[in-house]
């Protein structure tokens, strides 16, 4: 990898014209520049890949959402055109997946029209791959704006940690935003505004604004959960979101780089490296439901899981298939709550309109 990517050099001249870079701008070019970004020219999944997905784990993961997903349109009362949208899709497997379970649902499966919310021209080109032969029609957008009107249903695994987060340090003086530096040495390093950004600390939440002297607060635009809750408002709907976070908004810097599966300094090689941050559910929830929705949970993935039928549907598997030890291993990473698996750390949460009610697995 070369020392000072094409994309760095673009970062430095953009820093030395313009003063420090806020770290959202780093961020968003990293990952999405149009000729350098990590998600515009990586296939970033899979064992070959930088991380590894729930859907790249195993198929349970996707037939249990094509399950749920086949049980809400019923709750919405199974209108004849459902548009099935994934935002970011990744290589398209578990989409591909609950589709192959939706077919023991023939009306659902044939109402199905799917929508694919994607940036990336190579990770829509793995898309068209895996999902050539579904025999449904499948149309690709750059925006959730850009879906046609009508019944809609949701999918977001691991799409909302990739979006750009800002930051704000907490001195003497009060908050101050976070940027990135050219420092002394000629290495990207992180400075702060030299000016606390005014009544920053009245916009926290009441615990939050007594911190100790050098804490962060991450937050995120709140357009991308507007969208989701305008789409399901308007189209009495249903969206599920699936990522890892914290359930309430808190102090603390979250922000990672991974590459090749494994940690990085996130100023080092731009544009090589997938950048995330841990999800704010209380914060997102705030967004989606200003728009007219009903939030559900967040629960644990492990939990979610569980209710859906992960473990009868492994047990099925292994009574077919001849490496058992696999599946129970696949399981484990699924719903375990050990440091390495994922049932703990990842949250589920579901948003419907009012007239679909409670989604599977948030039932009280």
């Amino acid at each position: 990898m070369e020392e000072n990517s094409t994309l760095e050099v673009e970062i430095r001249r953009r820093i030395e014209l313009g003063g420090p870079m806020p770290v959202a701008e780093y961020m968003t070019l990293c990952l999405l520049d149009p000729a350098f970004g990590y998600y515009t020219t990586h296939d970033p999944f899979g064992a070959r890949g930088d991380y590894i997905t729930a859907p790249e784990v195993s198929q349970m993961f996707g037939e249990l959402i094509g399950i749920w997903a086949s049980a809400v349109w019923k709750q919405m009362g199974a209108p004849e055109n459902l548009r099935l949208i994934e935002l970011g899709p990744g290589r398209g497997t578990m989409m591909k997946d609950a589709l192959r379970a939706a077919q023991i649902v023939p009306e659902f499966r044939a109402a199905i029209v799917l929508h694919l919310i994607e940036v990336s021209p190579a990770l829509q080109a793995q898309q068209e791959k895996t999902l050539e032969g579904t025999g449904i029609p499948v149309t690709w957008h750059r925006s959730l704006t850009d879906v046609p009107k009508g019944p809609a249903i949701i999918f977001a695994n691991e799409f909302f940690d990739a979006l750009p987060i800002n930051q704000a340090v907490k001195t003497e003086r009060g908050w101050h935003e976070r940027r990135i530096q050219i420092d002394p040495s000629g290495q990207l390093a992180f400075t702060i505004a030299p000016e606390p950004m005014p009544f920053f600390q009245d916009l926290l939440l009441p615990a939050l604004r007594t911190p100790r002297t050098g804490a962060v607060f991450e937050w995120r635009a709140d357009s991308a959960g507007i969208e989701v809750g305008r789409c399901v408002a308007d189209n009495r709907g249903a969206a599920l979101v699936i990522d890892y976070g914290h359930t309430e908004t808190a102090l603390g810097e979250t922000l990672q780089a991974v590459g090749q599966h494994a940690y990085a300094d996130p100023l080092t090689y731009p544009g090589h490296l997938d950048l995330t941050a841990h999800v704010d559910f209380q914060s997102l929830t705030r967004a989606v439901e200003a728009m007219g929705t009903i939030g559900f949970g967040p629960i644990e993935q492990s939990q979610f899981l569980r209710r859906l039928g992960i473990e009868r549907r492994a047990a099925a598997l292994k009574a077919k298939a001849a490496r058992a030890a696999d599946i129970d291993e696949a399981l484990e990473r699924l719903i375990g709550r050990n440091r390495d698996a994922m049932g703990e750390l990842f949250k589920v949460t579901a948003f419907a309109h009012p007239s679909v009610g409670a989604p599977p697995g948030f039932e009280t």
